[in-house]
């Protein structure tokens, strides 16, 4: 069994979509289920939502409420309602392709060894891209990601993105569930929560995987675009780092404060490639990014 879960915070223009996109899969509708987590909507997602499991009552759909606000608490309480022995957690702005959760199932299932997957994230504009986007600041305001045409473990300190992520249910038995200390909180744009549960399975040599064919298209509104946002989200990476690292340990968070500086180098040295490219501003994203990081690493609220 395939459990998806979609965790939602006031997203009724995308969720009606991206329902209908899982719907539209080739896997049997009979060993799959999707758990829909309310995060304390205050908009029409569960009339959406309602619609939708009139309209396929083919699909098995659960809507559940998480009062606790935050996506990691949303996270832990799908992981407790799932069913499934394979865990697939999707954006609740994004759009997937007919074959997506046939991919993901038929690789846990050859792979015993995989504990967790990823796969591509592409953005789907819905205006257009901004000509100071690099793929720095892809990578960072829509989540693009993509290693290429062939399945392989991820660089090293990357990981599968959180919108597109594929975990064994028995790996939250051993590393623990999400930290609610951490990731987004309503509004506001606190992260790392992917990478703790990652370090984590890491640090007991679980396998984790690129697979490059299950695409997860991401829904870019023109607001994600807007300086505030690419502002208050840099701030608040910056911010999660620092809540992730000490509460570890102090060690690990000056070894993050020591890692920064020579992210700065490698950002002074990209504003210099395109500038003499003809492309200053995309550069001059790039420090704004290093800027803020660092401004959140340093606050102490």
């Amino acid at each position: 069994m395939i459990t998806l879960i979609i965790c939602t915070y006031n997203r009724e223009k995308y969720i009606g979509p991206l329902l209908d996109s899982i719907a539209k899969n080739d896997y049997p509708t009979t060993d799959y289920e999707i758990v829909l987590v309310d995060n304390n909507c205050t908009d029409n997602t569960r009339g959406v939502c309602e619609q939708f499991a009139a309209e396929h009552p083919q699909v098995t759909i659960r809507y559940v409420v998480e009062p606790e606000q935050g996506l990691s608490a949303a996270r832990n309480k799908g992981i407790k309602e799932a069913k499934g022995d394979i865990i697939i957690y999707v954006d609740d702005d994004a759009l997937v392709d007919s074959d997506y959760i046939r991919i993901y199932a038929e690789h846990f299932a050859a792979n015993p060894d995989t504990m967790a997957a990823g796969g591509p994230i592409e953005p789907l504009y819905e205006t257009q891209e901004p000509s100071w986007m690099s793929p720095y600041t892809k990578a960072l305001l829509t989540a693009w990601m993509n290693y290429g045409d062939k399945v392989r473990e991820y660089p090293q300190g990357r990981y599968p993105g959180g919108g597109n992520a594929a975990y064994r249910k028995v790996v939250f038995d051993k590393v623990g569930l999400f930290n609610t200390e951490l990731g987004r909180k309503g509004n506001l744009l606190l992260a790392s929560e992917e990478k703790d549960i990652f370090d984590k399975m890491k640090a007991l040599g679980m396998k984790v995987l690129y697979l490059p064919t299950p695409v997860l298209h991401h829904c870019i509104p023109q607001a994600k675009l807007e300086e505030d946002y690419f502002n208050r989200l840099t701030l608040q990476i910056g911010r999660s780092e620092r809540m992730r690292t000490r509460a570890i340990s102090k060690g690990k968070y000056i070894k993050r404060l020591f890692s920064e500086g020579i992210k700065w180098g490698g950002t002074l040295v990209l504003l210099g490639i395109y500038t003499l490219q003809g492309h200053p501003m995309k550069g001059w994203k790039l420090v704004l990014f290093r800027k803020n990081v660092t401004r959140g690493l340093l606050a102490e609220n």
